[in-house]
């Protein structure tokens, strides 16, 4: 990834335990399986609104592709969009967007793996001469970002910018951040907002750290899966996300 300067970003310690669960409220078919929140809702939201607003300083008026990466950022996409039409809207300054995802696979239970798919089609000549915004939920050693900006830029957009709502501080981590970072964490498996493990806990809202409890419960055997995984995404799943992310 080339050198890349960004806005700042929150950067939580490690040494940070996170907020007791009793704080909250939070699916109760998870109890026992998550330790702590770790980021609630409310902070990400904020946070995403100001990440929002350094988008819209860089672009200005100029049109910008998302590209979504699926499925762990659907949900910071949809609400980051959101807040650049608000801002757009607030300041008489309309900035087309267009949504498009793309969805890749690297992780088997909690950790990544050096096999990287790209699923579904990998032709995104719809790019040339854009100006892209590749939206990821997080980012950790960089290896998938970098291979998928890599695979991107042959199709030789106008610019290409990175966000990130979270970065991992892992060891042989990126040296280049994303251009936008919401926070900087511990290496910490986390789930909730969208992040997964195997699956499960996308349908919490706020960023929670899992406990030992919940990998046990939720592992999938990498000799034999537990979850037959549908790797293809379906059209009405994709028309949801258009609908979603419309002006």
């Amino acid at each position: 990834m080339e050198n890349r300067s960004t806005k700042g970003r929150v950067v939580i310690k490690d040494e940070w335990p996170g907020y007791s669960l009793k704080l909250f409220t939070y699916p109760e078919h998870y109890h026992e399986d998550v330790e702590s929140v770790y980021i609630p809702h409310g902070v990400i939201m904020d946070r995403i609104e100001r990440l929002a607003r350094h988008i819209m300083e860089d672009i200005s008026d100029q049109n910008i592709m998302v590209l979504c990466v699926l499925k762990g950022g659907y949900k910071f996409c949809c609400d980051l969009v959101e807040h650049i039409k608000a801002i757009g809207r607030s300041a008489d300054k309309y900035l087309e967007t267009r949504v498009e995802f793309i969805r890749l696979k690297s992780y088997l239970n909690d950790q990544s793996t050096e096999d990287l798919q790209i699923i579904g089609s990998q032709d995104l000549s719809f790019l040339r001469g854009k100006n892209v915004l590749i939206v990821e939920a997080i980012v950790d050693t960089g290896k998938t970002i970098n291979a998928l900006l890599k695979h991107v830029e042959t199709f030789e957009p106008k610019m290409v910018k990175v966000t990130a709502l979270l970065v991992k501080r892992v060891p042989n981590m990126v040296e280049n951040l994303p251009d936008y970072v919401g926070f900087e964490i511990p290496n910490r498996f986390v789930v909730g907002y969208a992040l997964d493990y195997n699956e499960y806990f996308r349908d919490l809202n706020h960023i929670c750290v899992i406990s030992e409890v919940g990998k046990k419960k939720y592992k999938i055997s990498a000799e034999k899966p537990g979850i037959v995984e549908d790797l293809s995404l379906q059209a009405e799943d994709l028309s949801l996300l258009n609908d979603l992310l419309a002006p």
